[in-house]
């Protein structure tokens, strides 16, 4: 029986592939027409072979959108969960009033509150992982709809078969019948005789996507190519394998361009992100954008090469806006991403007493400083002039004049930098140096009573250096504390 053959095939592509786990709970988004009837049947049976042990719990959403028809169908999805003797949660909601609401089509609406009922469910039920009925046929249809409205090599490769609920979720989305059209999908349901609804609105030609299904892919088939469905797939899993290289490439030297990474600002090396291929370079672009969790619906091709642009730009200080009120600045030899908060901006108390020797926690900069008091003879004065290290600093103790404290700068703040030929405003050095404006505010300065002796983390000043005739020193250390 062709359906059973097929059916026997199906099961050993999903173990093949490890779409599902061999036991624990599994939701099955279950609408109750004939893909998702056919996908809840196929694990069912699945479910019979000794090998697995799914915990199925079934999931139905009424958008609200169809009334009685909706109501039918809920009531339907619960009868085939009391026929499977299996658990369901079935919820309602007005996704037009959501829609208008949040000024959003009613499809991405439906598709956002749909993701967040899953996440619901999985989360009530302890799931890790929801089976979606999407078959091949709605893949083509996706990839069609995204060539038409302009798209990129992710949007090219179509539906994938498997992939995080959002991206840092733990919850999988997969979808076993992704590799199957629909016409294997009625000779499945027809042999085993699983029963379905048809959806009275696919009749209609709107929205896009049912005209896409109703008459302009069989137009395309007839007038075109008779095989535009097969091309169509082909086209997405070429883009796949593109995509699938991007990321990967993209994905081992995401975390070294990172230069500090806040809850509102990612700022990436600049310099070595130039470097690099400007397909690369785009896809990086996206995952620094998607590390803030506000979701890319509304990032498009275009912003991305708006990015990337910027990011060739030789000039400091230029910026993109993108959706969701993003900005991406090119500050010196950083790509800054910031999202707007209602919090000030962080900057050090206006002046700390420093314990020498000793620590002292400067909290709202997450520093720790250690002062170390040390007798050096004349060798290991010259040994530590030459010894350099990240946060590490040596002070002749006999050339400042205590107390230390350390403050943020002042207007006219002044002092000699090491190795410079004479003195300057700090906020120059600062300039010079290419530090972001947002950096020199959260500046830290040790000071004496006479002034700036290191700006902490860049430079001493050359009257505290060590010398030949240096014995006492103070060596400071400066420390992140998480």
């Amino acid at each position: 029986m062709v359906g059973t053959n097929l059916l026997k095939e199906l099961h050993a592509q999903i173990i093949a592939e490890k779409l599902l786990p061999s036991d624990g709970v599994v939701v099955v988004a279950v609408s109750g027409g004939a893909d998702s009837m056919c996908l809840l049947h196929v694990l069912v049976t699945l479910n019979q072979q000794a090998d697995f042990a799914l915990d199925l719990h079934i999931a139905h959403l009424n958008h609200g959108l169809r009334d009685r028809e909706a109501e039918d169908d809920a009531a339907f999805v619960q009868a085939a969960a009391d026929g499977y003797s299996l658990p369901c949660t079935i919820e309602s909601m007005a996704i037009g009033n959501i829609a208008k609401a949040q000024q959003v089509s009613l499809e991405e609406a439906a598709r956002n509150e749909r993701y967040r009922f899953f996440e619901r469910v999985c989360r009530q039920t302890g799931a890790h992982c929801v089976a979606l009925g999407h078959q091949a046929d709605d893949n083509v249809e996706t990839v069609l709809q995204r060539i038409l409205r302009g798209t990129g090599l992710r949007g090219l490769a179509g539906i994938p078969r498997c992939r995080p609920l959002h991206p840092t979720s733990d919850i999988r989305l997969v979808r076993p019948l992704l590799g199957y059209n629909r016409q294997v999908i009625i000779a499945i349901n027809n042999a085993h005789a699983v029963p379905y609804r048809e959806d009275a609105s696919n009749a209609s030609n709107e929205p896009l996507r049912n005209r896409l299904r109703n008459v302009i892919l069989p137009s395309l088939a007839e007038q075109v190519n008779p095989q535009v469905r097969e091309a169509l797939l082909r086209l997405a899993e070429q883009a796949r394998w593109v995509n699938e290289y991007v990321d990967r490439t993209a994905q081992s030297s995401y975390e070294t361009l990172i230069i500090e990474h806040t809850d509102q600002e990612l700022s990436l090396n600049a310099d070595a992100l130039a470097r690099k291929d400007r397909i690369i370079q785009a896809e990086l672009v996206r995952r620094a954008i998607a590390s803030f969790e506000l979701g890319e619906q509304d990032i498009s091709f275009a912003h991305l090469s708006m990015v990337v642009d910027l990011l060739a730009d030789k000039a400091s200080g230029k910026q993109v806006h993108l959706p969701g009120a993003m900005t991406v600045s090119k500050i010196y030899h950083r790509l800054v991403f910031a999202v707007p908060t209602d919090q000030p901006r962080e900057t050090i108390a206006e002046e700390i007493v420093i314990h020498v020797p000793g620590r002292t926690t400067l909290t709202l900069q997450g520093v720790e400083l250690t002062c170390e008091l040390v007798d050096l003879s004349a060798e290991e004065a010259v040994t530590a002039m030459r010894a350099r290290h990240v946060g590490e600093e040596w002070l002749d103790y006999d050339a400042l004049r205590p107390p230390l404290t350390v403050r943020h700068r002042r207007a006219g703040d002044r002092f000699w930098p090491l190795g410079a030929p004479g003195s300057k405003k700090v906020s120059e050095f600062l300039i010079d140096a290419k530090v972001t404006p947002d950096e020199r505010d959260r500046l830290a300065l040790l000071c004496d009573r006479l002034g700036p002796v290191w700006l902490v983390g860049y430079r001493i000043d050359e009257r505290v250096r060590l010398t030949r005739q240096t014995r006492r020193a103070l060596k400071v250390r400066a420390c992140r504390i998480d």
